[in-house]
């Protein structure tokens, strides 16, 4: 489920319902363009040949235009004549297509998918012929949501001096707008809005652009302005100028690269404002207190302009407002209590904030609004209110009930508690969306307890329920619910079987996700509705053969489960339009199908932690977008297939823990934008290439950890300026650690590649983890140990300011540790053993502050081992075993300078100087002592050495001094006996 709501959110798309045209027509009235009310009006002779030159420029490939025959275009589809003159006034050619109604404009969800080959067949295109300038009456001109591409506005429109109305929104018009626009003095409505669905990923890349600052001054009756996506970066004054626009009732302004917006203007002109649209602009301040002085404001739009502080309360006390859109901002603090006063709101959209605190004093305020055209008496006009991503807590309030006109709940994604009733929901009878969800999963905190006999009063089309607890059984409410469209029930509690007769309960529904229950038993065959796209069953106790029906889904979710059994031979015909396939973690036996090659439109395949076996399928050709391939974690044998070199837009690609063998495959240099590559625990072997570091360039993680790869580490490697994980232990690496080491990490850079089951595993802290894709951007490691690497630990490596964990153990290094160690202040664990590192232990190595782990045994270290700080809490003697020259805590071995005992003074004093003089007498006496022994010892033992009759006397004084001690001995002893004899007598 979570990769469904991140593509959700990926795609903004923006304003492709009528409500423009809707907000359009309470400003003019245009002219009718069916056919003319009196029966004998005919067109002018010279305006029907101009249209019909206007259409020979054209293409038209749905037939339009097929009814512009003949000399009477006043009953032509799309051509509106003056009733009196019988003059050409309108031409509405705006593309009919009407999935557009399908797009909602402020929650960035789009309930259907573009059939782009429709659209294309409904699009007019072509050229724009200037034989239009012969429309002298031309007063309505619309070209919008058509097929321009490539082409720019053409400059004579400008002279087309009768236009009050112009709409060439979402044609796809590029370049700078021509200034004769601005002559247009007579225009009321102008809207040339350059998003298009096709660039719904580069949306903040407009196609026009302004480059002009007078671009608004010839508009004096303007009405309606919009140019959203067009880029203004070249109009610094852009307010100024709208201010200038005493007749304005809307502005559409989103996405147009403004970066200045003023918190206080001495004075406002636009005073009829109604429509305020500058979303998607980097303002980066805080919400203008002007705004609450245009009191005819009744849509404020300011999503996703780096907005932050508090809520004006100002706002509160626009009593005309209807829609209120700061999602997606900084804002903090709470909602104002002034919103109680905002009893005409129809929609407020506060989500994926830092707002906190409760929302009972505000939705009790809104329950008690008198709505005097509504049945119901006391009710608020409320009809969305959209909370998710904030830091809101406590209880969901009763009264919430009270607010009948809701239509979409969306209180996702906060700190909710308590339990929700009935009572919540007994007036909300039109209510089409309810999202509940806690931000993070404790127990449940959130419940929904209702009877086992409740029939609720409305009829969904969305339910998003995640960490609210709802089990431990499947709700018999949820059978009244058979309109539902999208249905999510994740982390529920519920430990239920799948009910037979579930899935033809909801046969409309497109999204499935029923994922982190403890749903049990085999999953029954059913048929997806021919729109399904996302199935999500994953993280429950399901067992059987895997649920894999025939459908439409492009997104299969079934990982953590107990499902057995093969992949359907198949697959590539079963599930034609697949693009996501995760399997991970269950007990999936057999061969990957040769089928998968089938699947073009593939760009996720997760298959770790199986039984699959055999060896890699050799078609993959045609899997040009495949962007993430994880096979890790299973049986998979023999050679990387050539086939795999088309692999062009991997991003991440693990192979890691099978039993593949062969060399670094050559074709890997095609991966261009991998950021991700893990080949550990196999078999491959030889050297690694140099074109590593040069063909890679976004690289973030390698991992080769044991595998039988020799050779140097290629000083190439230096190149991958971006790289935050280098794994090569455990493999035959020899030669020296590359000096340049030091350059990687020098480029920010974040993982784009959204894969909720990765993980790869990393030795920290003498164990090995696995780090998943929430942390994994947050881990910088080199693990170069076991290995045969020599020379010393490169100085420039403590550059590495990110660095959590260093592991270079049990490798043959020299040398002494790097002194500036302490520069690694992020560093976690750190294990340099089983080297032959000597010198002492760096006193900046106490500065870091974050170390938790350390091992320095079995080298040849020497000295005191520093204390201080974080090395207090290092008090393992094992740490520093095998460095016989060690001394001091934690080891048992005592420094020489620690045995002596203080000085005391006469007068019991201690102090500086008394240490410093102990100090001094203990350096002459070692010295004394030394050189005593050199006097005394070499001064007999080297002239005996020397002296052959010296040594000779000095040997026969010994053996006479020997036996007058015997003697001397034995006459005391025996005299001693005969004493003790003669006492006893």
């Amino acid at each position: 489920m979570v990769s469904f709501m991140s593509t959700l959110h990926l795609i903004p798309i923006f304003f492709f319902s009528l409500l423009g045209i809707a907000s359009y027509i309470q400003v003019i009235k245009p002219i009718s363009c069916t056919k003319s009310k009196s029966p004998n009006l005919r067109c002018l002779e010279g305006e029907s040949k101009a249209l019909l030159s206007f259409k020979n420029n054209l293409t038209d490939p749905s037939g339009r235009l097929s009814s512009w025959v003949g000399d009477d275009c006043c009953n032509w589809i799309g051509v509106g004549c003056d009733s009196n003159t019988g003059n050409v006034a309108k031409l509405d050619l705006r593309n009919p297509f009407s999935s557009f109604n399908y797009y909602d404009v402020d929650t960035d969800i789009f309930s259907w998918y573009e059939d782009t080959e429709a659209y294309n067949k409904s699009c007019l295109g072509g050229k724009i012929s200037s034989s239009l300038l012969d429309l002298k009456h031309l007063s309505y001109l619309d070209l919008s949501l058509n097929n321009f591409d490539g082409i720019n506005i053409p400059k004579f429109l400008g002279s087309l001096e009768s236009l009050t109305y112009l709409n060439l929104s979402f044609s796809l018009f590029v370049g700078v707008i021509p200034p004769h626009l601005w002559n247009l003095s007579r225009l009321q409505y102008l809207d040339l809005n350059s998003f298009s669905i096709f660039d719904s990923f580069d949306f903040l890349s407009p196609r026009l652009e302004a480059g002009s600052q007078e671009w608004v001054d010839g508009f004096p009756s303007l009405k309606y302005l919009g140019m959203d996506f067009v880029n203004l970066e070249k109009v610094p004054n852009w307010f100024h100028a709208v201010n200038m626009l005493p007749s304005l009732r809307e502005l559409h302004l989103a996405g147009c690269g403004l970066v200045s917006l003023p918190h206080s203007v001495s004075s406002i002109n636009f005073t009829l404002l109604s429509v305020l649209d500058l979303s998607y602009n980097p303002f980066n301040s805080f919400i203008p207190h002007w705004l609450s002085n245009v009191s005819e404001l009744s849509t404020i739009k300011l999503k996703s302009t780096l907005l932050g502080g508090t809520i004006p309360v100002g706002l509160g006390h626009l009593t005309n407002l209807r829609a209120l859109n700061l999602a997606r901002n900084n804002l903090i603090g709470k909602i104002p209590n002034s919103f109680t006063n905002l009893c005409n709101l129809e929609a407020l959209y506060l989500d994926w904030n830092n707002i906190n605190g409760e929302i009972t004093e505000f939705v009790d305020g809104l329950s008690q609004c008198s709505n005097i055209s509504s049945e119901d008496g006391n009710l608020s006009s409320l009809q969305e209110l959209h909370l998710t991503g904030n830091q809101m807590n406590g209880t969901i309030p009763k009264s919430i009930g009270k607010l009948s006109m809701l239509v979409s709940l969306d209180l996702a994604e906060n700190s909710w508690e308590g339990v929700l009733t009935e009572a919540h929901f007994q007036n909300l009878i039109r209510l089409k969306s309810l999202m509940l969800s806690r931000r993070f999963f404790a127990n449940w905190t959130l419940v929904l307890n209702v009877k086992q006999d409740w029939v609720p009063p409305f009829k969904l089309e969305t339910i998003f329920l995640i960490n609210v607890w709802i089990g431990p059984t499947f709700p018999t409410w949820l059978k009244t619910q058979n309109g539902l469209k999208l249905l999510v029930l994740d982390n529920a509690g519920i430990s239920d079987t799948i009910p037979h007769g579930l899935w033809k309960s909801y046969p409309n529904v497109t999204v499935w996700s029923l994922s982190g229950n403890k749903l049990q038993g085999q999953v029954p065959n059913f048929q997806f509705h021919p729109s399904a796209y996302y199935f999500d069953l994953s993280s429950n106790s399901l067992e059987g053969p895997l649920p894999l029906f025939r459908s439409n889904l492009s997104e299969i979710f079934l990982g953590n489960n107990m499902f057995s059994g093969p992949i359907p031979e198949n697959i590539g015909e079963l599930l034609p339009k697949l693009s996501w396939l995760k399997l991970s973690s269950n007990s999936i036996t057999g061969e990957i199908p040769l089928s998968i090659g089938m699947l073009k439109e593939l760009t996720s395949l997760i298959l770790r932690n199986n039984s699959l076996s055999g060896k890699l399928p050799p078609l993959w050709k045609d899997l040009q977008q495949l962007s993430i391939l994880n096979l890790a974690e299973n049986n998979i044998s023999g050679n990387v297939p050539s086939s795999m070199r088309y692999l062009g837009s991997l991003e991440v690609l693990s192979l890691s823990q099978n039993h593949l063998d062969g060399e670094f495959p050559s074709f890997f240099r095609n991966y261009r934008n991998l950021q991700s590559l893990d080949l550990g625990r196999n078999k491959f072997s030889g050297k690694l290439p140099t074109w590593l570091g040069e063909s890679l360039p976004f690289l973030l993680r390698l991992r080769l950890r044991s595998n039988l790869f020799q050779g140097d580490i290629p000083q190439q490697l230096c190149l991958l300026s971006n790289l935050q994980i280098l794994d090569l232990a455990h493999n035959d690496f020899s030669g020296v650690i590359p000096q340049c080491l030091g350059s990687l990490h020098s480029n920010e850079n974040e993982s784009y590649v959204v894969d909720y089951d990765y993980q790869m595993l990393l030795v920290s802290k003498g164990s090995e983890y696995g780090y998943g894709q929430s942390v994994i951007d947050l881990v910088y490691s080199i693990d170069l140990s076991s290995n045969n690497l020599s020379g010393e630990i490169p100085d420039n490596i403590t550059s590495i300011s990110e660095l959590v964990i260093m592991n270079l153990s049990m490798n043959h290094l020299t040398g002494r540790i790097p002194s500036k160690i302490g520069n690694l202040h992020m560093l976690e664990s750190l294990d340099l053993s089983m080297n032959e590192l000597y010198g002492p232990i760096p006193q900046s190595l106490s500065s870091l502050t974050f170390l938790s782990h350390l091992n320095l045994s079995f080298n040849n270290l020497s000295g005191k081992i520093p204390s201080g700080n974080q090395l207090q809490t290092l008090n393992d003697s094992s740490i520093y075993k095998g460095n016989s020259l060690l001394c001091g805590s934690p080891l048992s071995t005592k420094c020489l300078e620690d045995e002596t005992k203080p000085v005391v003074t006469p007068n019991g004093g201690n102090g500086v100087a008394n240490k410093h003089g102990r100090r001094i007498e203990s350096f002459s006496l070692y010295i004394s002592m030394v050189a005593g022994f050199i006097v005394g010892f070499w001064g007999v033992c080297g002239t005996l050495i020397i002296k052959t009759s010296w040594r000779q006397a000095y040997f026969q004084s010994f053996d006479n001094l020997k036996d007058k001690i015997v003697v001397f001995v034995m006459i005391k002893v025996h005299f001693l006996l005969r004493r003790v004899k003669s006492e006893r007598c």
